[in-house]
């Protein structure tokens, strides 16, 4: 394309400058030509009088002598014979024009132009008192009608060629600010096949092209918000299966000693490691997009909570843990899809079986505020050295078989409410994770962050209340 306008605008701009230069040339060369054969016409003028009066040759050697012409021996006085007896015909200065041109001119009694060596010459009729018609010859060298000629001639052509290669300069830049954005676009298209999601397009240029960038980068924006929430559907549905796995690996400790217990064990950590292997590969570090795709119809907390905890009291019974749950007297709405609260409950209770020893207590409590459900899950052991750092997708501190994505689960469940989630010490001396989801909070995963809930003082009981 770009190539294509310079060749558009060389030749319009060529045809141009010839139409008007080839002309105006011509024009020029004829005004030189004018403009000598004037000055010839107006020197010869000059004699006429002189003429008129005398034919005497002393008298016409001083009037030709004042004259540019007469002086630089161009100008002829040719003067016929009168008709007294013996008279002769006068000739002054150096003739060049033919006598048939002279006699022509007689003749006609008009001015004629005719070709001699060297350049033209002027006969100029002039009447005498006798009747006689004598004439005035003017030479015309060749360099007086063709003076300055050349030299408009090359000033034409300098412009001509300075037009010529301004078209064309303007044009190549026009032909890069059109080719340059398309070539981007270009560059990005077969980037973004290639698999560099991060690559866009600077959206410059014409108006058309600036459309066709915004679109791509819209696209590139979609291309790139689908595969985040495919990997994080995948490592969030390989994450859950940690919860049976969780229960066939204590199940599969308790079979006791022999080679069918053995293989019972070995596989299921072979499947613990695979789903971590899974979990791994599907991580994207950049955060999610929240936990629900769009408006949710929510579910009852306390349900959600005594059923989680009647499915993990069983665990705990063969541990030896002491298990407390609090707060679950009556139905507790929350905005948050019940398998995504599932999801966060069971991540948190698995953590406490997959890091705590055995025999450590654990407990739940659901407080309901006005504005606010605060879920604490508890437990009496090691607690978690970096809190900040536990709460950064990927990366939970807890060392060999952990993926780092419970905690994640739960922070994106609460934030999809307006809530967040925090790590603290608990009453048991071990670790208290905090979920605050609001009630009146839910937001789209993609609606800017909402405002946050306002901590109240510690209770009695040493547990937060909720405020707006």
């Amino acid at each position: 394309m770009r190539w294509a306008l310079v060749k558009v605008a060389l030749a319009v701009t060529v045809m141009v400058v010839v139409a008007f230069a080839v002309p105006l040339g011509l024009v020029i060369k004829e005004m030189a030509r004018d403009r000598a054969f004037t000055n010839a016409e107006r020197q010869a003028a000059a004699i006429g009088p002189t003429l008129s009066i005398t034919t005497d040759r002393d008298e016409l050697d001083r009037a030709v002598a004042s004259t540019q012409a007469g002086s630089e021996g161009k100008m002829a006085v040719h003067v016929p014979a009168s008709d007294a007896p013996g008279s002769l015909p006068l000739e002054i200065g150096e003739r060049r024009a033919a006598e048939q041109d002279l006699s022509t001119v007689r003749r006609l009694g008009r001015a004629s132009i005719t070709e001699v060596p060297g350049g033209s010459a002027l006969l100029q009729p002039t009447a005498l008192g006798t009747g006689k018609i004598a004439i005035v010859e003017v030479y015309v060298p060749e360099k007086e009608v063709s003076n300055g000629v050349t030299t408009a001639w090359l000033v034409l052509a300098g412009v001509g060629v300075a037009l010529i290669v301004g078209s064309v300069a303007v044009a190549d830049r026009l032909g890069v600010r059109m080719v340059q954005p398309a070539r981007w676009l270009a560059r990005a298209a077969h980037a973004l096949g290639e698999g560099k999601l991060g690559v866009r397009v600077p959206e410059e240029g014409p108006p058309e092209l600036r459309s066709a960038a915004t679109a791509f980068n819209s696209m590139a924006d979609q291309v790139v918000q689908l595969l985040t929430n495919e990997r994080e559907l995948a490592a969030d549905l390989s994450h859950r299966l940690r919860t049976p796995l969780t229960v066939l690996r204590l199940n599969a400790a308790s079979l006791g000693d022999g080679p069918a217990a053995d293989q019972t064990r070995a596989a299921v950590a072979q499947l613990e490691r695979e789903v971590d292997t899974i979990i791994r590969t599907a991580r994207e570090s950049r955060p999610g997009t929240g936990a629900a795709n769009g408006p949710t119809v929510g579910c009852d907390v306390s349900e959600v909570v005594v059923e989680r905890m009647d499915f993990w009291s069983a665990l705990a019974e063969d541990e030896g843990r002491e298990v407390r749950l609090a707060g679950v007297g009556r139905p507790v709405r929350i905005p948050v899809v019940r398998a995504e609260l599932v999801a966060a409950l069971d991540a948190l209770l698995g953590n406490v079986f997959r890091h705590t020893p055995e025999g450590t207590a654990f407990s739940v409590d659901v407080h309901n505020g006005e504005d606010a459900v605060i879920v604490l899950v508890s437990d009496a052991g090691p607690g978690i050295a970096d809190p900040r750092a536990a709460l950064v997708r990927g990366n939970s501190g807890a060392g060999e078989g952990s993926t780092g994505l419970g905690l994640d689960i739960v922070r994106r469940v609460a934030e999809s409410t307006g809530g967040d989630v925090r790590i603290g010490r608990s009453v048991l001396g071990g670790t208290e994770i905090r979920i605050w989801i609001g009630l009146h909070g839910w937001r789209s995963p993609d609606a800017p962050r909402g405002h946050r809930l306002r901590r109240g003082k510690r209770g009695a009981s040493g547990r937060k209340s909720a405020e707006v």
